[in-house]
């Protein structure tokens, strides 16, 4: 299926008998002309049961346009996945460039993405063509170039009637796969919509490479929270078998599998694929960060800086590379820590300069690339480490800003300011607050779990100075209540209220007290 609307073919007949039925003058006096508000209203109409990136709902203030636009860009340098991958890539950079207001670019590489799908399709590419035409007629409408918007609308009814879907609610798969692409590429909050879109043009088309190799993607993006016995229990992991089995040379994908495959000790397979992958793509960025986290986090730190260096002199400008190096920095500074103690001033030298290492590679990072809550966060943690409190505050305020804002790593920014708060600025009242507010969110996560402990390890200190201190019994009632432990909360928050007055406490109580009249 070409449109949303199952009864598209009819309302365009009577869209064309209407079109038709105006003065051959007035039809056809100029291509560039602009018709009148009424056709232009029919046209919209029609343009609304498109399915392309226009009607996805793909809004600019759902994600880091610029973030967005920066990884389509190198997608481009790189040529990620050959012509049809490239073709890809320009269909939905030219919707960033409109999104950026940019029409005339974003033209142009929606031509680029059509000649590319004729290269790579050659005489059997119509299908594949459906999502670019959508896009050009939309763009033409906005362009205010309406007779060029009406040519591609008539395109777009010539494939209909040559490839009629299975049934009306049906699209093609090769809609679906361009969907599901899309939305992955576009935000994170769409992960959940683009695996849908994935599932159902892998079930059309089994064995299309990019469909598995999106699926496969996606599925690692989302299933990160949830814990297997082994890893053939992993869907990830499966997917990822499949999806290498339909794209062989896909060195990311081999070196994504053996990532996940080290969770479960199967290093031997693991380091297979990891070896694999150097040698296929020895500097690909997107294939090395992988790599080089595998590296770091299964024992070889030292080789991890060294892949990841020598493809950051390639492309100095990447951020995931700079951040992968510096976690690599504090994992061989945390492993120097544990392993000598500080009394030697060299030892407490060679931390200090591998702190200084990570920090300098983060702040590479964050300047890179806008909105990197992850490296924002482990540059401020560094930070306070380093002595500078004031600089890590003022970042950790701005990571927590920006961590509401796109509603993102938020309870992980929660639990390490709180950490922050506490250990360094020696602030516990508001350490306690970020302890509460991750907690919140989830107290079944690891973080949240983290917060339950900090916030117990608090309350305990302040029971063993005074068993009558309110504020500890307020912590521990506050802790049963977000877990749904009701009875031992309200026992809690009694012993408060018995010790302090409190409106907080008071309030609570009662709303736990209703709970279980209920």
């Amino acid at each position: 299926m070409l449109f949303k609307c199952p009864d598209w073919y009819t309302f365009s007949s009577s869209f064309r008998s209407y079109f038709l039925s105006v003065p051959l003058s007035w039809q056809f006096f100029d291509r560039k002309a602009e018709i009148s508000m009424t056709q232009a209203t029919f046209l919209e109409a029609e343009l609304q049961q498109l399915e392309c990136h226009f009607t996805w709902e793909l809004k600019k203030e759902d994600t880091d346009i610029t973030e967005v636009l920066n990884r389509l860009e190198n997608h481009e340098t790189l040529c990620f996945g050959g012509k049809a991958g490239l073709a890809q890539t320009y269909n939905s950079l030219a919707y960033v460039k409109y999104l950026l207001g940019s029409s005339t670019e974003a033209l142009t590489h929606l031509q680029k993405s059509m000649e590319l799908t004729r290269e790579f399709h050659k005489d059997n590419c119509d299908k594949w063509l459906i999502v670019i035409y959508d896009n050009l007629a939309w763009l033409h409408h906005h362009m205010k170039d309406y007779s060029e918007c009406e040519n591609y609308l008539q395109k777009l009814r010539e494939i209909a009637e040559k490839f009629p879907p299975d049934s009306p609610s049906t699209l093609h798969h090769e809609v679906l796969g361009e969907k599901a692409w899309a939305l992955f590429k576009f935000s994170f909050h769409f992960y959940e919509r683009a695996k849908d879109c994935f599932k159902k043009a892998l079930e059309l088309e089994p064995t299309n490479p990019s469909w598995n190799t999106g699926y496969a993607f996606v599925l690692h993006r989302t299933e990160k929270n949830v814990s297997f016995s082994s890893a053939d229990e992993s869907p990830t992991i499966q997917q990822l078998h499949l999806a290498i089995d339909t794209d062989p040379e896909n060195d990311e994908l081999k070196a994504l599998l053996a990532l996940r495959l080290g969770k479960f000790g199967q290093f031997d397979e693991a380091e297979s694929l990891v070896e694999k992958a150097l040698e296929g793509s020895p500097n690909a960025p997107n294939v090395i960060r992988y790599v080089g986290k595998f590296l770091r986090i299964y024992g070889c730190v030292d080789r991890s800086i060294d892949v990841l260096k020598r493809v950051l002199e390639s492309f100095p400008n990447s951020g995931f590379l700079h951040h992968q190096i510096a976690l690599s920095y504090k994992e061989k500074k945390i492993s120097l820590q544990k392993a000598v103690g500080r009394d030697s001033s060299s030892v407490a030298s060679e931390i200090q300069r591998l702190r200084r290492q990570c920090i300098c590679h983060l702040e590479e990072a964050t300047t890179l690339k806008g909105c990197f809550i992850n490296a924002m966060m482990e540059l401020a943690i560094q930070y306070g480490e380093d002595g500078m409190l004031d600089r890590a505050e003022k970042l950790f305020e701005e990571t927590l800003q920006m961590a509401i804002e796109k509603n993102e790593f938020l309870q992980q920014v929660y639990l390490y300011y709180g950490e922050f708060l506490q250990y360094r600025k020696r602030c516990l009242p508001l350490a306690i607050n970020c302890y509460k507010e991750c907690l919140k969110m989830n107290h079944k996560k690891i973080d949240g779990k983290r917060s339950a402990k900090n916030l117990n390890k608090i309350a305990d200190r302040y029971l063993s100075k005074n068993p009558n201190d309110s504020r500890a019994w307020g912590i521990l009632g506050f802790i049963h209540k977000v877990k749904g432990e009701n009875s031992e909360a309200i026992k809690c928050y009694e012993k408060a209220l018995q010790y302090k007055d409190n409106d907080e406490y008071l309030s609570a109580l009662c709303e736990l007290q209703l709970n279980l009249k209920k």
